[in-house]
């Protein structure tokens, strides 16, 4: 992990400069949030390719499903609890229903959007959105791998459903390493358990990965970028090496990354694994730093459960 601190959001905007000068058919979206959602860097250089629909999340799902009809690239873009909650039918029955080619993306995950508090924290979205058959569920660790992700979207025929964040975080990827969507990724190798996460809550493992190197314990940590379709074989694989599993993630417990894991496990290779992720529960206003570590989510209460549990 270097010492770059960037937004995720970021590596999204300066995707879309890249894909609006290669593929005149991407549209791009917003909900009155384009500064938030770096959309607006878009909208300066094509004005004509950009519409902001004011606060009508389900209307811009719909316009843009209209697009996909027409052989348009659309990116839906606003926070994460907005566009998953409210304009959950049409994402529903408009758009995966008929398979189309709209790519949703969910800006502000997690409760380390901070001081907004819990009606705009998303941490109920991934759940929501891999229930969806025919969705495509991406959550990017850094500013690049959200570059990545953002470009590989763009070329996967069908839904996708991209979750960014809001504040700046430490970069744990590089610009060598290699992205490919339903593939994970092997941050670091180590001898005594397996740590599985996804999204930005990964700056946090990492960090309590280097921390509990410190009482010599070596953690292998596995970024889990694409939860739906997940990566099976990588997941069996370090299943059966490691008796410790855990998963983190910055999302409740219910229907996110743990419970996909858990589910692939049951099925294929039955084991218990130890979740790090928020209960039944909703966020609250307050530092992001605060937050993290109130609800065990900083890199010293990842540490201290890993530590418990081994």
């Amino acid at each position: 992990m270097n010492n770059e601190i960037v937004p995720i959001r970021d590596g999204y905007g300066k995707a879309l400069l890249k894909l609006g000068v290669e593929n005149e058919n991407v549209i791009v979206l917003d909900a009155d949030l384009s500064s938030s959602t770096r959309t607006n860097w878009f909208a300066e250089k094509f004005q004509q390719r950009f519409v902001d629909v004011g606060i009508a999340e389900q209307n811009m799902v719909g316009i843009a499903a209209g697009m996909s009809l027409n052989n348009k690239i659309p990116f839906v873009t606003t926070y994460g609890v907005f566009v998953c909650g409210r304009a959950f039918d049409q994402i529903r029955n408009t758009v995966c229903y008929s398979h189309l080619n709209v790519k949703i993306v969910g800006s502000h995950g997690g409760i380390s959007v901070g001081p907004d508090g819990g009606s705009h924290q998303a941490i109920e979205d991934i759940s929501l959105m891999r229930t969806l058959p025919n969705m495509t569920v991406v959550v990017p660790c850094d500013h690049i791998q959200a570059y990545k992700a953002t470009l590989a979207i763009a070329d996967h025929k069908g839904p996708v459903y991209l979750r960014l964040a809001r504040e700046a975080t430490k970069t744990i990827t590089t610009e060598q390493d290699e992205f490919q969507l339903g593939k994970a990724q092997i941050i670091t190798e180590g001898e005594d358990c397996v740590i599985f996460f996804a999204g930005t809550i990964g700056a946090e493992v990492v960090q309590a990965t280097e921390l509990l190197r410190k009482d010599k314990i070596s953690p292998t940590v596995i970024n889990l970028h694409t939860i739906k379709p997940l990566d099976t074989e990588v997941i069996i694989k370090y299943a059966k090496r490691f008796d410790k599993i855990f998963v983190v993630e910055e999302h409740l417990k219910i229907g996110g990354l743990g419970a996909a894991i858990s589910q692939t496990l049951t099925e294929f290779y039955p084991r218990k694994i130890i979740h790090i992720g928020i209960d039944d529960r909703f966020g609250e206003s307050g530092d992001p730093h605060v937050l993290l570590d109130a609800f065990g989510l900083s890199a010293a209460r990842i540490m201290d459960k890993v530590l418990q549990s081994i």
